[in-house]
């Protein structure tokens, strides 16, 4: 469980150190850039290895309907992380498409997956994402919403989610769990 927080933490630290430590950032220029990926992309590795390396059980079990509930609400977080939201008719007044799609897939993770390890992950990961927003409406309180587009916009972007959600979800079935049944 101590490699599964020190990845949380180092996602936490990817994310949130520009705002902790600004003089520091600002400092660096775009190296600063590349501190954050870098870090980031070590917090994803260790987070599936502190993961796969915790021991876990079950804490309740769910409905067996809720998978489809979880697999509709992974096409809509994929659509909330895609341009649509920016781009389309429906959504393009709202502030934080992206963190709104990671709240959902990550909720949507701890729906299915109800062992103490994923609740751990994908919970702090969901406070993550919430803190994010309001440290980002702080920071910056004015926000201009982007131009409205077109609701074929829309419909191209969730068709294109939807093949992609198919995809992670084959993927996801070979390297974890069949999210699709089976």
């Amino acid at each position: 469980m101590t490699i599964l927080i020190i990845g949380i933490a180092l996602w936490y630290a990817g994310h949130f150190w520009k705002r902790a430590l600004p003089a520091r950032h600002a400092a660096m220029g775009d190296k600063a850039k590349g501190v954050s990926a870098l870090i980031l992309v070590v917090s994803i590795v260790v987070m599936v290895i502190g993961y796969r390396s915790v021991e876990s059980y079950d804490l309740f079990a769910y409905p067996s309907f809720l998978k489809h509930i979880n697999n509709l609400a992974i096409l809509f977080a994929i659509y909330f992380m895609s341009p649509g939201p920016s781009k389309g008719a429906l959504f393009y007044k709202m502030r934080h498409p992206m963190l709104t799609g990671f709240i959902i897939w990550s909720v949507a993770h701890i729906v299915v997956n109800p062992d103490f390890a994923s609740i751990i992950l994908f919970g702090a990961l969901t406070i993550w994402a919430v803190a994010e927003i309001i440290v980002i409406n702080r920071a910056e309180p004015d926000w201009t919403p982007h131009p409205k587009g077109t609701i074929a916009k829309d419909g191209m972007f969730l068709a294109a989610s939807a093949i992609l959600t198919v995809i992670i979800g084959y993927i996801h079935g070979l390297v974890g769990p069949a999210v699709f049944g089976g």
